[in-house]
């Protein structure tokens, strides 16, 4: 009688579980991504490799949203900071030094969040803190616009892609393919420490004091200290992104904080999914499907773009990757009941 049920809760158990069939998706979209060099033209493959810069990008400022809950309007700033050390490392000539230089502008960006935040998160939270570093972020691109030595309103450009070198081997990224393989490479690196600080204790301790500031004190937890680590980790990973885009696009402009850039990874983050960790990288790869579908709809482009993401956004109110996981949930549980 007992091994008749057993058959039959085996029999009901689902084949597949969510886990299982998101991973299995990842790593199909994995493999996709690095074989983008063979399956497309120079333009497009400059378009995905920039899409997975801002993903990731993204992520770091929804480690800092959705976990911590703050808003923060003004990472392009931190963007722009990795962009330009990266750039003015290279136009000195120390390229070869490459990985160095992406973790100086990693550190650049956790350098000025770390400022930021000493200053800001004990006085102002929610709104005010946004409005407070869409601010500075302003203020950093009319400073770069009249600095000469950073080519004010022009930028930097004619920014070349390094020859990395490690000690024994050097490896040259001067061609687009072999600089686009080192984006995904680096990208992985760094979502998988995302990863690892968001289902790890920290990334428990962020969730209690987003969800409840005092019972999170009351327990224990720094909330000034959990808060000021988390937009120090944002800010490193948008410093690091700057660092990467600035030889994949090959030049920098005080644009790079403007509203544009900081506004991005919250259009991201909206439209993949806010509770999600892979939410921002499906959101930025959706963007820019929609763009590159409508791009010769000159002068509508805009228009058309603009509606077709509000209509994802109120069909998906948990974003594309919530409805996905909640749509998963409800097949396996029907299979489940068979």
């Amino acid at each position: 009688m007992s091994s008749s049920l057993a058959e039959r809760d085996s029999r009901r158990k689902p084949a597949l579980t969510r886990p299982g069939i998101n991973n299995t998706l990842i790593a199909l979209a994995t493999l996709t991504l690095l074989a983008m060099p063979f399956l497309t033209n120079s333009g497009l493959l400059y378009l995905v490799g920039t899409t997975l810069v801002l993903g990731v990008y993204s992520v770091g400022w929804n480690l800092l949203f959705s976990w911590a809950g703050l808003a923060s309007f003004g990472s392009g700033g931190l963007f722009a900071i990795g962009a330009y050390v990266s750039a003015a490392a290279i136009r000195a000539g120390y390229d070869q030094f490459f990985l160095l230089i992406v973790l100086a502008g990693a550190g650049a960006g956790a350098l000025v969040a770390m400022l930021v935040g000493l200053v800001a998160l004990r006085r102002t939270t929610g709104i005010f803190f946004a409005i407070l570093t869409l601010s500075l972020s302003e203020l950093l691109r009319h400073t770069l616009m009249h600095t000469r030595s950073l080519g004010s309103e022009d930028g930097l450009s004619n920014i070349t892609r390094p020859v990395l070198s490690l000690g024994v081997v050097e490896i040259d990224l001067t061609s687009g393919p072999t600089y686009y393989w080192f984006i995904c490479v680096s990208a992985a690196v760094i979502l998988g420490l995302c990863w690892w600080l968001t289902h790890g204790p920290f990334g428990r301790r962020l969730l209690a004091v987003r969800h409840d500031i005092e019972r999170a004190g009351f327990i224990g937890i720094d909330v000034h200290r959990s808060r000021l680590a988390a937009l120090v980790i944002s800010g490193a990973v948008a410093g690091c992104a700057g660092a990467i885009y600035a030889p994949w696009a090959q030049i920098v402009t005080p644009e790079l904080s403007g509203m544009v850039r900081s506004t991005q990874p919250i259009l991201f983050t909206l439209l993949g999914g806010l509770q999600s960790f892979w939410g921002p990288m499906i959101g930025a790869f959706v963007f820019m499907v929609i763009e590159y579908a409508t791009r010769t709809l000159v002068g509508i482009q805009e228009i058309i773009t603009g509606a077709i993401l509000l209509a994802v956004i109120l069909a998906f109110r948990a974003g594309i990757a919530g409805s996905w996981n909640a749509l998963i949930d409800r097949l396996t549980e029907r299979r489940a009941d068979k």
